[in-house]
């Protein structure tokens, strides 16, 4: 018995057909650093400057315009005749004075301060300008702040290159550079910043050791203003899509980790020991050195190898040692 064959089923020498693959979600781009950020819809997002006038100006036009209001609802009130005409001055004047009262157009700028302004949700512009200004009603003003400000971060423990667990902290300086993305582009950029520093801090210890680093090799230790420099840079590329300009970053902390602070402590001290006993010893061997050369030169006296063997021996031990040497007198007998 045969069974029925589907029209779209393949030949005996014929594959089936690879199954669809779905779609890949769609990636948002990524931007390089210092390009300005694109929103969903495809603008760009960066600051402009939105339209205000001197406050003082813009206010006479306010009491211009409220009395224009009042003086339309006044006289076609009392003008007693009715009509379209009455009517619609009558509502002319309701509407310039709810205008004018229910949503005043004049803001207040302080020095170092910015308002970004909204209208019906977008965004229109930033203003810049201090003191007292006349812009467009009915629109939302949300302060942001562009002065200069610091913050010192926690004290992280991490790893630095060579695995020893240390503790770091550093001052970070920025300042807002374009309103627009840190409102817009980020949630609440002033912690944004914070976690983004803490970040590029951990990065930036465990990429270089703490101290005795190889030759050429900068160090947490002994390279402070390198690794601040890159610190700096570092913070920057991560924080510039919030419109945040990094100003200067300084370590503020810098120590081993408590569980092996005392072994390093020892490590140190036994390499400062070595330091010394090496200086010591240079010294002496110059100090031996010209002795002999003098004796030898002025004919003091004459040494034999042996002697001179001696002599160095003693001198030797009477320069490099800790204690004080205790000279022994051959009288001869």
């Amino acid at each position: 018995m045969s069974m029925p064959v589907h029209p779209s089923a393949p030949g005996p020498n014929m594959a089936w057909p690879a199954p669809s693959q779905p779609a890949p979600y769609p990636q948002p781009p990524r931007m390089a650093p210092g390009v300005p950020p694109v929103n969903q819809s495809g603008r760009v997002i960066a600051e402009k400057t939105a339209f205000s006038m001197p406050g003082l100006l813009g206010l006479v036009i306010l009491l211009a315009g409220l009395g224009f209001g009042v003086y339309q609802i006044v006289n076609s009130v009392n003008d007693g005749r009715g009509g379209v005409e009455v009517q619609t001055s009558v509502l002319v004047g309701v509407v310039v004075v709810c205008l004018i009262l229910g949503q005043s157009a004049l803001t207040i700028v302080q020095p170092g301060e910015t308002k970004v302004m909204q209208f019906l949700g977008n965004y229109i512009g930033t203003i810049r300008a201090t003191g007292l200004r006349l812009t467009f009603p009915f629109t939302s003003k949300r302060r942001v702040s562009v002065k200069v400000r610091n913050f010192e971060t926690r004290e992280i423990k991490v790893n630095d290159s060579q695995g020893n667990p240390v503790v770091i902290g550093a001052i970070i300086v920025w300042q807002v550079s374009d309103t627009a993305q840190s409102v817009f582009q980020v949630e609440h950029y002033e912690q944004f910043v914070h976690v983004q520093a803490e970040a590029a801090l951990r990065h930036i210890a465990t990429i270089h050791p703490y101290d005795n680093g190889d030759e050429g090799e900068a160090t947490l230790r002994g390279a402070t203003d390198l690794v601040a420099a890159e610190l700096a840079q570092e913070v920057g590329e991560r924080v510039d899509v919030a419109g945040v300009t990094i100003l200067e970053t300084r370590i503020s902390s810098l120590s081993y980790a408590p569980e092996i602070a005392s072994a390093m402590l020892q490590r140190q001290q036994a390499q400062a020991v070595l330091a010394a006993r090496a200086k010591i010893v240079e010294g002496a061997v110059t100090m031996v050195e010209s002795a002999l050369d003098r004796l030898e030169r002025e004919g003091i006296v004459e040494l034999d190898n042996d002697r001179k063997a001696t002599m160095v021996s003693n001198l030797l031990v009477v320069l490099c040692s800790d204690s004080r040497a205790m000279p022994t007198v051959n009288t001869g007998m």
